[in-house]
């Protein structure tokens, strides 16, 4: 996604806000449109917000999680979902574990599908609210702007998105992190690395930091947290 793509997506959603502020909301620009939420990841946040959206927009919506549906039942995921499509579904809302799930339904299946969160590999949605944000702090100027994104990269698909989305609008990306929380393609990712969060943070516009999860520690990536921070 280029950057004009991307600014396109921003101004919509900056419209959308100022009619939710203005409680202008709901509207029927999304009535007739039948959408699922197919979420197969524990989720609070990214679920609720599609779901209001919805609602917001006059979309027919529903939603389901994988510990309620076939797929606890030994079902492939293609197969639960292409049966969800052919109950006149137009769009799919899917957040899975598997790194490449959305991009894989995607080519197999005729109805439209929305990423929200595949793995370790990307979260568009979450990653396009973090330029929104950046986009009102900064009155539109990403151009020339430093980063720093801090803690956990490797695991983290919501850095991913802000990265590549980052790069696209010509900002400078640093990371900076425990040497087994760095993702090994780096270079391909077009960011630079630097030895310590200060390093990192020297001279930049905005800081993104990270949580950690405390799996990383039983799978001997930390020490400890008191070592993390």
């Amino acid at each position: 996604m280029g950057a004009a793509e991307i600014l396109e997506i921003l101004d919509s959603a900056a419209a959308y806000r100022d009619q939710l502020r203005a409680h202008a909301l709901p509207t029927n620009e999304l009535r007739g449109v039948t959408v699922c939420n197919a979420f197969f990841e524990d989720s609070t946040r990214t679920r609720v917000s599609f779901e209001i959206a919805e609602q917001g927009l006059g979309a027919i919506h529903t939603s389901f999680q994988a510990s309620r549906s076939s797929v606890s039942k030994g079902e492939s995921l293609l197969d639960t979902l292409r049966v969800i499509a052919s109950m006149r579904v137009d769009l799919l809302v899917v957040r899975h574990s598997s790194p490449g799930a959305a991009a894989y339904l995607a080519r197999h299946l005729d109805t439209g599908v929305i990423n929200a969160g595949d793995g370790g590999h990307e979260h568009p949605t979450q990653g396009l609210l973090d330029l929104m944000t950046l986009r009102q702090a900064w009155n539109d100027h990403f151009e020339g702007r430093r980063v720093a994104i801090v803690g956990d990269i490797a695991h983290s698909r919501v850095a991913r998105s802000a990265i590549f989305g980052l790069a696209a609008l010509g900002v400078e990306v640093t990371l900076a992190g425990p040497a087994t929380l760095m993702p090994a393609e780096i270079e391909s990712l077009g960011c630079g690395l630097a030895p310590t969060v200060e390093d990192a943070m020297r001279d930049a516009d905005a800081v993104m930091t990270l949580r950690i999860q405390r799996e990383r520690m039983d799978a001997g990536l930390l020490p400890s947290l008191t070592e993390y921070a």
